[in-house]
């Protein structure tokens, strides 16, 4: 069970009691102690937390208006969101960033990540390798340049850091963002921190950012101490945070030693690094809707797919444009975190690994249909090209019926959303142009 899961369930028990009193509250803290200590969060945090929630619970007047269950998981929500940290806002300005962290961490494709990030925002990117200790960590960085289509410097072989960072700052001159990723270690020791050190003497960095694995739960708290000691860190990024249980373990330690937090980092792809929000956090932990971070994602695939607001807004749906679709959905990353977006947060994990699948034969499907059976549907439902397209495709026919089945779905909700005024309307504030 993961975190958001355990405070669900808590939350879940206390709302359907029949009377919230100092019982139930008790009972409600103990099942909110046992989600967060197995998450890994600090045993000191989660007692000052929950006791903080009984004397909130119990003591406060009760707002008019508002019930005892949502002022007690609002008090949660308040509470959850103080204990993982205020938002950290970086600057999108010319600025020199350097990468550190343990091996491990996802420190070189968090190079490429932040690269788009400040790319995608107007501003020329460089990267340099600096990491001269792990095997294929320059051609790693390097094909991951490619891919965020932006500048790479490496001297593949050389050990001298100091002469990397100084030939990286000539070929990058022209660069508005500069991020160095450094090496890493199995720990901080003397070793990585003297090389930090020289790094940092040569490179003069706006901005020296640790990168910290969500996995290592309460530990994050102690790396993100010693990081600061040495060569004094101003963020902290958070990777695979996709479904991690130890994510807020990692994230209430490193606010508890006083280490901003800039970007949490959801999957693999590159545009799956976020600006951390704690409300938007908590609220997914919650299970709350986040409809702007949704449609911000919606964007961004449709971009990176190479296609058109109006391809993906159709006003007819046919397999052309269902396959333009599902082309965008590829691009937004694990279905999980889509579902967390929508609120729709407990799916069991087998039925959300069947949902992903069946997506990917759909667009096998699709792809294995000609022109004209595209465009019209009921071509597809002879007998004869069910079984020339599922044996095009690699798939059963019962797949090609099963995909038939949900498209008719499809467009009979696609019918009545394009009835639902009011929706659309909520929908256009993010997405102008839809009509």
């Amino acid at each position: 069970m993961d975190l958001g899961e355990g405070l669900r369930k808590a939350i879940a028990k206390l709302t359907g009691a029949t009377i919230i009193d100092a019982k139930a509250i008790k009972e409600f803290n103990k099942e909110l102690q046992k989600a967060l200590l197995s998450s890994d969060v600090e045993v000191s945090l989660v007692y000052a937390l929950t006791k903080t929630i009984e004397e909130k619970a119990l003591k406060e007047k009760l707002p008019p208006g508002v019930s005892p269950k949502d002022y007690i998981t609002n008090i949660v929500y308040e509470e959850l969101v103080r204990l993982m940290g205020t938002d950290h806002v970086p600057t999108i300005k010319p600025k020199r960033i350097l990468l550190a962290g343990i091996y491990g961490a996802g420190k070189t494709t968090t190079c490429a990540k932040l690269a788009k990030f400040y790319q995608d925002r107007g501003l020329s990117v460089g990267l340099i390798c600096c990491d001269v200790s792990r095997p294929a960590a320059y051609e790693q960085l390097e094909t991951l340049a490619k891919q965020a289509n932006v500048s790479f410097f490496g001297m593949k072989g050389e050990k001298d850091v100091a002469k990397i960072v100084r030939e990286g700052l000539k070929q990058h001159k022209d660069k508005k963002v500069l991020i160095c990723d450094s090496s890493g270690r199995s720990a901080l020791d003397k070793e990585l921190i003297d090389e930090l050190k020289v790094i940092n003497k040569e490179f003069k960095p706006d901005e020296k950012t640790l990168v910290i694995n969500a996995d290592i739960g309460q530990v994050a708290g102690k790396q993100a101490q010693e990081f600061n000691n040495a060569i004094g860190l101003t963020g902290v990024i958070v990777t695979k945070l996709d479904g991690s249980g130890k994510g807020g373990g990692a994230l209430s330690a490193v606010h508890a030693a006083k280490v901003n937090i800039s970007f949490i980092a959801t999957g693999e792809k590159l545009n799956a690094l976020e600006l951390y929000d704690s409300k938007k956090f908590v609220g997914r932990l919650l299970g709350m809707p986040d409809l702007e971070a949704l449609l911000s994602t919606v964007q961004e695939a449709i971009k990176e797919a190479n296609l058109k607001p109006e391809e993906v807004q159709a006003e007819e749906l046919n397999f052309d444009t269902f396959y333009t679709q599902l082309k965008a959905m590829g691009k937004m990353g694990p279905l999980k975190n889509m579902m967390g977006m929508l609120g729709v947060t407990d799916v069991p994990k087998d039925m959300m690994e069947q949902s992903e699948e069946k997506l990917k034969k759909y667009k096998d499907i699709i792809g294995s249909m000609t022109k004209e059976e595209r465009k019209d549907e009921k071509l597809v439902r002879q007998a004869s090209r069910v079984a020339r397209i599922a044996k095009g495709s690699g798939t059963s026919e019962s797949d090609v019926r099963n995909l038939l089945s949900d498209f008719n779905k499809m467009k009979k909700l696609m019918s009545g959303f394009q009835n639902d005024r009011a929706m659309k309307k909520h929908l256009s504030k993010f997405m102008p142009g839809m009509k």
